[in-house]
């Protein structure tokens, strides 16, 4: 009998990997005016050749672009879309060590799908590189990031006090997206979102540990609706996961706190797996993974445990001692194992050497590999 593989793997990936040194050249002549647009695309593509096939020798199934046209994880996304604009605000994003590079998006008419987005051909080229031994997968920010005022510098010129037409916008929009991306073939799909992450670190500031603040749970509800109107009207052989984030930029983090007072809401996700940071202290403990594990759907939850921020290799010990723990609460079968987050959300990327990358990628791997010998590509 044939086994159907399907994602999330054992050991797998968020997205971003560290730019080559070749490719930022060549982004700062195309930034310049110095080269055109098709000598940028055509050092784009062999980038993204190169890392594929690096994926593939370091022994992954899920294989990214690495986000290697992108400068930013998330605002080239909604730029892309009809009815917004990237700007530059005066100042950049707030992290623990400084000032980020700044960046925004403002709305300038209503948000709507295009059928254009320069993501399509970034994928298409993806999906014709990646052999039938791998999947190709596709990351986006999920729609929760693009509710306006928060931390994302995400700014209203249009729908004012009318939220509810913002969000029955993206949620078409995203719709319409996610289906044209099936329709390339993806059968892989990840909603990249720093909502949670953030919820829960202002719910830590302000001593909240079991739910979010009054002025946030309107927005954790809708991005619970939101979420699972996509999860719940998508293709039935496309998967679809999301990533919580708390910041990632040149190895720097923008928000701390534990899970517990968001979990109530990741539990109602009808996604089929979560990537959740669990490198350091800033993630909590894993208790309020039981509420997942708890709500009947066998979701699978693959635990960042080796951080991207930081070039130094965890222990197969203590890896293996922190799967352990975790295993209290979701049945290992359920549990899977990546990187923290991606290598570059930025262009920037961390502060660790590509070697120093791969070698996290081989940790990721062989870990799994030896934890769970029998179903090592499969989840």
């Amino acid at each position: 009998m044939t086994t159907t593989i399907k994602p999330p793997f054992r050991y797998d990936i968020v997205g971003s990997f560290l730019r080559p040194e070749k490719l930022k050249a060549v982004r700062a002549d195309y930034a310049a005016k110095k080269i055109t647009a098709a000598e940028l695309k055509a050092t784009e593509d062999e980038a993204v050749k190169n890392l594929v096939d690096l994926q593939l020798e370091h022994g992954l199934k899920a294989v990214t672009d690495g986000e290697f046209r992108r400068s930013w994880w998330h605002l080239d996304f909604f730029a892309g879309l009809l009815g917004t604009t990237y700007f530059t605000p005066e100042q950049g994003y707030f992290f623990h060590g400084g000032e980020t590079r700044a960046g925004g998006i403002r709305y300038v008419d209503r948000v709507r799908y295009n059928p254009d987005h320069p993501f399509f051909k970034g994928f298409e080229f993806l999906q014709q590189i990646t052999p039938k031994t791998a999947v190709a997968k596709q990351t986006i920010p999920s729609p929760s990031v693009f509710f306006p005022n928060t931390a994302a510098e995400i700014y209203d010129d249009y729908y004012g006090d009318n939220l509810d037409q913002l969000y029955t916008d993206l949620t078409a929009a995203y719709q319409q997206t996610i289906q044209h991306f099936y329709d390339l073939g993806c059968r892989y799909l990840q909603l990249d979102d720093t909502s949670w992450g953030m919820w829960a670190s202002f719910a830590a500031d302000q001593h909240l540990t079991t739910d979010v603040s009054p002025q946030i749970k309107p927005l954790a509800d809708a991005a619970v609706k939101i979420i699972n109107e996509l999860a719940d009207h998508k293709p039935a052989d496309l998967t679809l996961t999301m990533h919580v984030c708390r910041g990632n930029y040149n190895s720097d983090w923008a928000g701390a706190g534990a899970y517990d007072p968001v979990a109530d809401y990741l539990a109602q996700l009808h996604i089929d797996g979560y990537f959740l940071e669990y490198d350091d202290e800033r993630s909590g403990g894993f208790a309020p993974l039981a509420k997942i594990a708890a709500n009947g759907r066998h979701q699978k939850i693959v635990l960042g445990l080796i951080t991207s921020k930081r070039p130094e290799l965890e222990s197969f010990a203590t890896l293996k001692a922190r799967l352990d723990d975790a295993s209290q609460y979701v049945p290992l079968a359920d549990l899977c194992l990546s990187p923290q987050c991606g290598f570059a959300s930025t262009e920037e990327g961390n502060q660790l050497t590509e070697a120093q990358q791969w070698a996290k990628i081989d940790l990721v791997v062989q870990t799994a590999q030896q934890i769970w010998p029998n179903n090592t590509t499969k989840a």
